[in-house]
């Protein structure tokens, strides 16, 4: 996400609103965590228990889920903000498949997984089981601890070792439609479309009316910017199953399908387009030509290259207000797809090769974290790809640090949505500043780091103390240090 043109610091205070500025931005609403007797977690707002239903919200509207399959609510947190990078398929509320277990099941999972930790030691004894010649009836007890071991790992964080551990169930029970699905949820949760309609094309031989298989092939098509087909499969998956999970994507896929119904499309090496057709097509194709260059740097400044083709739109003025119902201070947005209002322009300018650059700094952020960085480090990271500096909003940044006022990095995690203008451009200017101070003392090469263990779940605190040794509160009073030494004299 990137803001439209906000008053700069000095402006705001030469202005008399000093004030304002030296006020802690607002935090984020907090956020509730819905645990799952399976293991997931929804990370919610406004979560309100309604008769046998616990009702809740989140970036894909407000949903219900039935008492039944809930373990408890976890009060407290944050939630990846509506219309970030990080708030498509990695983030919403994308309920597993549950499998269906088979007798001695649950005891089976209650064996591998006890007393807060996986036990490997049950786990190879059940697989030694299957190696000895026990058939079906040794098989299946060992990919059903590898699976419940997956979801504890899932719920944990620990990805990695979820996706290893589904796929050594499924070397058990190959045919499994449930194994076969988890593999590629856990896929899409890392944004890898391709891979995740894999396994949902071998789920599909085996389960051809789950619907389960439906809604998550919808959600990897969407996430390949491949609208009509995700419409289609939401469509079927609704005709087996009523879901307000696939209910609400469903409606948001269709506003933006309606809306791009009309625009014409181009692509290239790793970007599909699209555009109004009131736009240039001479416009479009220097986008393209911007956005790979954009691609390659930003490539090798993070040692990262997403795996699919990056949707990017153009929009009117209107209709990227009407489609994104983004702040009016939000000049361009990043929500799995780049969508940048270029109303009035007929060719490249510095500021859209800018606004671009900032966009697509978000697809690899987000897409190398899994949808997990947080947001000061998404905004502060883009703008410093764009070319921006902390000169010129040193020295007020600097006043509010000496009155004790500097926002807590912990309440620039979440969700800028609820800001208003001044409060937006405090946020950008500070997050810019704490993530200039890490590249210009310790390196991109620390960047590269503190994202990667961010996406292998790490909470991004404990990010920062293994890879700078130091907490959000050393890291704010060094920034405070380095815009003084370098800009403020």
């Amino acid at each position: 996400m990137r803001p439209s043109k906000l008053l700069s610091l000095l402006d705001a205070a030469r202005a008399g609103m000093v004030v304002l500025l030296l006020l802690l931005v607002a935090a984020p609403a907090p956020a509730d965590t819905i645990v799952l007797k399976n293991g997931r977690r929804i990370t919610a707002f406004n979560v309100v228990e309604a008769g046998d239903k616990v009702k809740y919200e989140t970036s894909a509207g407000e949903l219900s889920l039935p008492k039944s399959i809930i373990d408890h609510i976890e009060k407290g947190g944050s939630v990846p903000m509506p219309g970030a990078p990080g708030a498509d398929a990695a983030s919403l509320a994308i309920t597993p498949p549950a499998m269906e277990s088979p007798a001695g099941g649950n005891e089976i999972a209650q064996a591998a997984v006890h007393d807060g930790a996986v036990d490997r030691v049950y786990i190879a004894k059940l697989e030694g089981q299957a190696r000895g010649g026990g058939g079906a009836s040794a098989e299946v007890p060992a990919a059903v601890a590898h699976h419940a071991a997956a979801m504890f790992e899932l719920a944990h964080g620990d990805m990695e070792r979820a996706l290893a551990d589904e796929r050594t169930a499924l070397t058990y029970a190959p045919q499994e439609p449930t194994l076969l699905m988890n593999m590629a949820y856990l896929h899409l949760r890392r944004s890898e479309y391709t891979q995740s309609l894999e396994y949902l094309e071998r789920a599909r031989r085996y389960a051809p009316d789950n619907p389960d298989v439906a809604k998550l092939e919808g959600w990897s098509y969407y996430g390949m910017n491949k609208m009509d087909q995700a419409v289609t499969e939401w469509k079927r998956a609704l005709t087996l199953r009523a879901d307000p999970e696939v209910q609400s994507a469903l409606d948001k896929a269709l506003r933006d399908k309606q809306e791009e119904d009309s625009y014409k499309e181009n692509e290239s090496a790793h970007f599909n387009l699209k555009y109004s057709g009131a736009a240039e097509p001479g416009l479009a194709r220097d986008v393209l030509r911007t956005l790979e260059l954009h691609f390659a740097a930003i490539e090798s400044e993070l040692n990262f290259t997403p795996p699919d083709s990056i949707g990017v739109i153009l929009y009117t003025q209107q209709a990227f207000a009407d489609i994104t119902k983004a702040p009016g201070w939000v000049g361009a947005l990043n929500d799995g797809r780049i969508r940048v209002p270029v109303q009035g322009l007929t060719a490249m300018t510095p500021e859209l090769s800018r606004v671009l650059k900032h966009e697509l700094t978000h697809s690899f952020v987000g897409q190398k974290t899994r949808g997990r960085a947080p947001t000061w480090l998404q905004e502060g990271l883009a703008q410093w790809m764009e070319g921006q500096r902390s000169g010129q909003n040193a020295p007020a940044l600097t006043q509010v640090f000496a009155a004790g006022h500097a926002a807590s990095l912990g309440k620039l995690e979440g969700s800028w949505m609820s800001l208003n203008g001044d409060q937006a451009a405090y946020a950008y200017a500070w997050a810019l500043a704490n993530v200039e101070y890490i590249i210009e003392v310790d390196g991109m090469g620390d960047i590269e780091r503190i994202l990667e263990r961010i996406g292998s779940g790490e909470a991004t605190e404990s990010a920062l103390r293994e890879v700078l040794h130091s907490d959000y509160g050393d890291v704010s009073q060094s920034t405070n240090d380095f815009l003084l030494k370098n800009y403020v004299h």
